[in-house]
């Protein structure tokens, strides 16, 4: 897996190929596109999908041109999110004084669809809170599990809810019923700073740990 962190808000967009293949996935491409392709060019790769776990600015702001360099490459968002794409209001680059658009999505996903791409299969989460239609990409096939987490769960934080949309009870109640059940070996990589694992935030994440008791879950 291959990272490119893009400023302003140092976000990371991930690029996940299998070793014995020639495509890849691309996840949530930010505002550094050229370093993104040529990434993809230096490994020798086609990108088979862009995978989406939000709509918001510096998730999205590398579609366009990732899109004019390969027109076919399709885009996964959450369907509760993919009017932020065509919106620069929505995805809240209007607010920043730099309107930003997207292709529309090609695929919209939910709860329990399934993501079969690149040699990939990842299950989907809804996990609302951040934004209203956040999705998590989780992959069961690998040892241990991986989360491809966007906004939902950092290390030793979570996801801001202050903007149009966001909830903390059901962002901090989607950590708890659908991430906390993974194993603890988990991996979470997450749409800002250093990997985490689902364990480790479970016993310390002031947030959403054992001891955070925000939210009472039935």
């Amino acid at each position: 897996m291959g990272v490119v962190v893009s400023p302003p808000f140092m976000e990371n967009t991930y690029v996940l190929r299998r070793p014995d293949r020639d495509d890849c996935l691309i996840v949530d491409p930010g505002s550094r596109s050229a370093e993104i392709a040529a990434m993809l060019q230096e490994q020798g790769v086609t990108p088979a999908a862009i995978l989406l776990t939000h709509g918001h600015l510096d998730h999205i702001e590398g579609n366009w041109a990732l899109r004019s360099q390969w027109p076919d490459l399709p885009i996964l968002i959450g369907a509760g999110d993919a009017p932020m794409l065509t919106d620069p209001a929505k995805n809240l680059s209007a607010k920043y004084g730099k309107p930003i658009t997207s292709p529309p999505a090609d695929r919209l996903l939910t709860e329990s669809d399934k993501v079969e791409v690149a040699g990939f299969e990842f299950d989907v989460f809804d996990i609302p809170g951040h934004s209203p239609g956040h999705i998590v990409y989780v992959l069961r096939s690998e040892t241990p599990f991986v989360v491809l987490g966007g906004d939902v769960l950092f290390q030793g934080s979570i996801g801001r809810t202050d903007t149009p949309g966001g909830s903390l009870e059901l962002l901090v109640t989607g950590i708890r019923k659908k991430l906390f059940t993974l194993p603890e070996n988990t991996i979470v990589y997450p749409g800002h700073g250093d990997p985490t694992t689902v364990g480790e935030e479970k016993r310390t994440n002031p947030y959403c740990g054992d001891r955070a008791g925000l939210f009472e879950i039935g």
